[in-house]
């Protein structure tokens, strides 16, 4: 007689179902584990042992074997314990048989029987519901689960109250979802004193996702600027915000099962490795960029990041999803983020001021930012100079308007996308493509005549024209117009053109 258990094994943001397999058979005593366990599924069983000697149930003088079906699905992980130990009590007959197999289970046990928590559950949750089965999970991991909804969440503290909850002796309630936790105060744009130009870039970049790049001396306030684009950005979608928390939950980032509607802000250093940018490492856990989606990735000192890091970007920029391939996995995660990039203009930083410009000028600043190479340059729609502020100006009384007033704007024109992009599979004038672009953002006669001749004076590629449109028409969002007419496209082709090579 076979007694089953189900649980997941992660494969990305992807919860795919395992069968947890227990026979017993006479023979020599074992305890065996097959389909391909990983060093830590694998010690499940001497976990396993010390739970239930701490419950006074000891293990048959029999031959038990737990395979994890399918074989050929590599098991990597702690959150294995709980449904080995429940599919080995079914067999036993301590549990009942079929309200195991209508529950999938993780966690991980301590040699005291206590349920740990584990990575993953709100993902799990989402295939538990997808199957049409329970949650079973430890007590730290339900209130996260439980966001979920269309499945019963059960927490447990204990494998005892496990066993108590199956047999009917003492019944788990329900678990209930964790609290939406209110966004922090952000930084106001209107405690930057002076760059007006730089702060309207900002507010084109969060109403169109468009991704920025700003260029300055040290101290101009560029890393100031970028703190500050969180504050006029909307709140995730409560669809957003169940995709961002299924990564994070991968990544063990929710604490307290409370989920956030603020948009990620990401700022890694540029020491950081490809793996911790894409992905990768130990289990292909999800980098940099999938914990920014539907957020914020801020890259400071952006020429100094490795080249090949900086390479990686180019496709996803592009698809909005990343493949982590490794010879036992090819993972996949989304990725779709708004990208400001920041740099100085040379290697010292001061190649604008003649006073304190290096003596190898201007081939310094051409070699430092030609470690950006074209294709990825030619992906940033909006590119700014951010000059330094006069000492005389810090003194004066904040100018510019408050990240309130800028949020709002950018909600509305948000809202316009949405509506006007219903059904088209785009969120954003971002990911404006094909019929969508050609439909949506054709600009007037005039405009059309404006950006054909930039076009052609300048060289633009095939993207570039295409990401002129696609600002161009959130500049007609922001400034109300159903139509993109020709000073929106005067301004995107300003953006456009400003820093970097003309493409």
């Amino acid at each position: 007689m076979v007694a089953k258990a189900y649980t997941v094994a992660f494969e990305g943001v992807e919860a795919r179902m395992v069968e947890v397999q227990c026979a017993l058979a006479a023979g020599t005593a074992a305890f065996n584990l097959v389909g391909l366990p990983d060093k830590a599924v694998s010690e499940a069983k001497e976990r396993i042992r010390a739970a239930l000697q701490a419950l006074s149930i000891a293990l048959p003088n029999r031959r038990i074997t737990v395979n994890l079906a399918p074989a050929d699905l590599p098991k990597e992980g702690s959150h294995f314990d709980l449904p080995i130990a429940l599919a080995l009590l079914a067999a036993l007959d301590i549990l009942p048989k079929d309200e195991v197999e209508h529950t999938v289970a993780l966690g991980e046990l301590s040699l005291d029987g206590r349920l740990m928590p584990v990575l993953g559950a709100l993902p799990a949750a989402m295939a538990a519901a997808e199957e049409g089965r329970a949650l079973l999970c430890p007590r730290a991991c339900g209130a996260e689960a439980a966001w979920v909804g269309t499945t019963e969440v059960i927490a447990a503290g204990s494998l005892a109250e496990v066993v108590r909850h199956y047999t009917g002796q003492t019944p788990l309630p329900a678990a209930e979802a964790g609290e939406v936790r209110a966004a922090p105060q952000g930084r106001d744009l209107r405690d930057v004193k002076g760059q007006e130009r730089a702060k309207r870039a900002l507010e084109i970049a969060a109403a169109g996702r468009h991704h920025l790049f700003m260029v300055g001396t040290p101290g101009s306030g560029k890393s100031m600027l970028a703190a500050r684009l969180p504050g006029i950005l909307p709140p995730l979608s409560p669809a957003e915000a169940l995709e961002t928390s299924m990564i994070h939950s991968l990544a063990g980032l929710l604490t307290e099962g409370g989920i956030s509607r603020q948009r990620p802000f990401r700022e890694p250093h540029h020491t950081a490795s490809m793996a911790a940018i894409v992905g990768g490492g130990k289990g292909a856990k999800p980098g940099e960029i999938s914990l920014a989606h539907n957020g914020v990735l801020f890259l400071d000192e952006f020429p100094e990041f490795p080249r090949a890091v900086l390479e990686t970007l180019r496709q996803p920029i592009e698809t909005g999803e990343i493949m982590v391939a490794r010879a036992n996995a090819h993972i996949r995660y989304p990725c779709r983020f708004l990208l400001v990039a920041a740099a100085n203009p040379c290697k010292c930083g001061y190649l604008s001021d003649p006073n304190r410009a290096c003596g190898r000028a201007p081939i310094c600043g051409e070699d430092y930012l030609g470690r950006i190479s074209g294709p990825l340059m030619d992906r940033f729609d909006l590119r700014v100079e951010v000059p330094p502020v006069a000492y005389a100006d810090l003194d004066l009384p904040a100018t510019g308007e408050p990240s309130g007033t800028i949020a709002a704007r950018v909600a509305a024109a948000r809202a316009a996308q949405s509506d006007r992009l219903d059904g088209t599979g785009a969120r954003v004038n971002a990911d404006l493509e094909g019929e969508a672009l050609d439909h949506f953002a054709a600009p007037d006669t005039e405009g059309r005549a404006l950006i054909t001749r930039v076009a052609e004076r300048m060289g633009l590629s095939a993207r570039g024209y295409h990401r002129i449109l696609r600002v161009a028409r959130t500049i007609a969002d922001l400034d109300g117009s159903d139509a993109v007419r020709q000073p929106h496209v005067a301004e995107a082709v300003s953006f456009r053109l400003t820093v970097g090579p003309k493409a």
